[in-house]
C-alpha cells in the first residue's frame, strides 16, 4: 500500500485512477492543479506523485521543478505528451519514471511499485540520525525523542533533520532559508524562527530552557546532545 497523491485536471481520469488504485489497497488523495499540489506534498506525507504535464495553472514541467526543489519524494510524469525532447527535459529534472497516456491503471500501478522499490533501494543504505535521544529516520520521515514519536510537519522534520545532520555546528537562519526551504536569496529570519518555536515546543523545552536545540545570539543555532 503506498500514500499516493494524483495531480490531474481531467476529472474523468482522476475519478478512473482513483477507484482503481484505492481497490488496489492504495491510499488516494487528488488536486486538479500544480499549486495546490505543491501545497499537498509541503503539508502532508505521501509516498509518490503521478504528476500529469496539462495542469491548467502552471505548465506541468514547471511544477516538476518547483516539487523537486522542496522535496526527494519520487514523481512519476502520466501525461499525453510523447515529444522525446519533454521526456528528456522530465527525466532531466528529476522525474522518476514518464507514462504517456493511453495506459490502464495496472501499468501505472506496476510503476509505482518499480519506483518505490528503487527508492527502497536508494535509501536503504542511509542510516538514521541519532542525537542523544533523539532518532531521526530521513527514510520513513520519522522522529523520536526517547522513543515517543514526535507530530511533525514536513517542514519541521526537514529543519530537525538538516539540524541533526549538522550536530554540534552552528547553521544560519540564512543556511536554513536556502537549503530547507530552498529560497536562493534567503527570506525573512522570522519564518526560521517560527519554525524553531514550534520545534522546541515539540521537543519539550523552551528557547530559555533549551536542551536540544541551542541559539547562538548573532549566529544562527545548532543542535546538540543534552549533557
Amino acid at each position: 500500500m503506498a500514500q499516493i497523491l494524483l495531480v490531474e485536471d481531467d476529472a474523468e481520469i482522476r475519478r478512473a485512477l482513483i477507484r482503481a488504485l484505492t481497490e488496489r489497497g492504495h491510499v488516494m488523495s487528488s488536486t486538479a492543479t500544480a499549486m495546490e499540489g505543491l501545497k499537498y506534498v509541503l503539508n502532508s506525507t505521501f509516498d509518490i506523485v503521478v504528476l500529469d504535464l496539462g495542469l491548467p495553472d502552471v505548465d506541468g514541467r514547471d511544477a516538476l521543478r518547483m516539487l523537486r526543489s522542496v522535496s526527494r519524494i519520487p514523481i512519476i510524469i502520466a501525461t499525453a505528451r510523447d515529444d522525446e525532447s519533454v521526456i528528456v527535459d522530465a527525466l532531466d529534472h528529476g522525474a522518476d519514471d514518464y507514462l504517456i497516456k493511453p495506459f490502464g491503471p495496472a501499468q501505472l500501478e506496476a510503476r509505482i511499485r518499480a519506483v518505490l522499490r528503487r527508492a527502497g533501494e536508494d535509501s536503504d543504505e542511509t542510516p538514521a540520525l541519532v542525537v542523544g535521544e533523539l532518532r531521526i529516520d530521513s527514510v520513513s520521515r520519522e522522529a523520536a525523542l526517547s522513543g515517543v514519536p514526535l507530530d511533525l510537519t514536513p517542514r519541521e522534520f526537514d529543519v530537525l533533520s538538516y539540524l541533526a545532520a549538522r550536530a554540534g555546528t552552528v547553521v544560519t537562519r540564512r543556511e536554513l532559508l536556502v537549503e530547507v526551504w530552498r529560497l536562493p536569496g534567503g527570506g525573512a529570519d522570522k519564518t526560521v524562527d517560527v519554525h524553531l518555536s514550534w520545534l522546541r515546543r515539540k521537543l519539550g523545552e523552551s528557547a530559555n530552557q533549551p536542551c536540544y536545540l541551542h541559539t547562538v545570539r548573532g549566529v544562527g543555532v545548532k543542535l546538540i546532545a543534552p549533557r
